[in-house]
């Protein structure tokens, strides 16, 4: 019986994967705000918001290797999972897009800094390899979905574990509002860059938020469900790591 569950399991991750990956048109543009489109104030600005959530997330993937070095593998999962998640582009209004964020699973893993770093990483590649966001750009795009976002997911996690001992109803909250904050974030960002000639930064935000939200949301959804998946799938062939996430790491010590 948990033989057919984990193969099912494994199927609808499969299908939903690949539905994803064949309705991202190649023409689509990037929710990662695109090379040189921030002035440069603000890419500064971000970018000094950014390093020291690296900094500490460097800090806290050498303890984790170095103490933990068994959780290696699974600090690889996470970092894939947030690559594959992100680098699927879902068309929106006005010839944008939106795509999930992946980072709800590692934040709840290994706690928010570690993300910091895993998510960073993933969005560099993103802008060298697929021309999905920007280098100047790469201090916003990570502060919104490597740092505001795992750390939402992170604390979410946290109190719904504490309030209702539900473990995936938190998972899928977490890694639902995990990827809505992250656009909202990024809506903000906009919002301040380019503040609307009438309602100034409250209508720009507002403009942005709402845009984003008509594919956004029911992305959330999605990637919460999918989440949940990955995390069965998880306790039936990996349940020594996840014990070992228990003892050891901050963000999964609800397990």
């Amino acid at each position: 019986m948990k033989k057919k569950k984990t193969i099912g399991t494994l199927l609808l991750v499969s299908g939903l994967t690949l539905y994803l990956s064949l309705n991202a048109p190649e023409s689509a543009y990037a929710m990662h705000i695109m090379e040189g489109f921030l002035p440069i104030g603000w890419a500064v600005f971000w970018w000094a918001a950014f390093l020291p959530f690296f900094l500490l997330g460097l800090r806290a993937l050498r303890k984790i290797t170095k103490e933990t070095p068994e959780l290696k593998i699974m600090l690889g999962l996470a970092g894939a999972f947030t690559f594959v998640l992100s680098a699927l582009k879902i068309p929106s209004v006005t010839g944008s897009s939106s795509h999930p964020t992946g980072t709800g699973l590692g934040a709840v893993m290994f706690g928010p800094l570690p993300m910091s770093v895993l998510g960073s990483i993933v969005l560099l590649f993103q802008a060298l390899l697929l021309a999905h966001g920007g280098l100047t750009t790469l201090g916003a795009n990570a502060f919104s979905m490597a740092v505001a976002g795992p750390f939402v997911g992170y604390m979410v996690y946290k109190g719904m574990m504490k309030s209702t001992g539900k473990q995936k109803l938190s998972i899928f909250t977490a890694a639902a509002l995990a990827d809505l904050s992250t656009y909202i974030v990024t809506s903000l960002q906009l919002a301040l860059a380019f503040p609307a000639e009438q309602g100034g930064v409250a209508a720009s935000f507002l403009k942005f938020g709402g845009i984003f939200a008509i594919t956004q949301i029911p992305l959330a959804i999605s990637e919460g469900l999918l989440t949940v998946l990955i995390w069965n799938w998880l306790q039936a062939y990996s349940s020594e790591e996840l014990s070992l996430l228990q003892r050891k790491m901050k963000g999964a010590r609800d397990l």
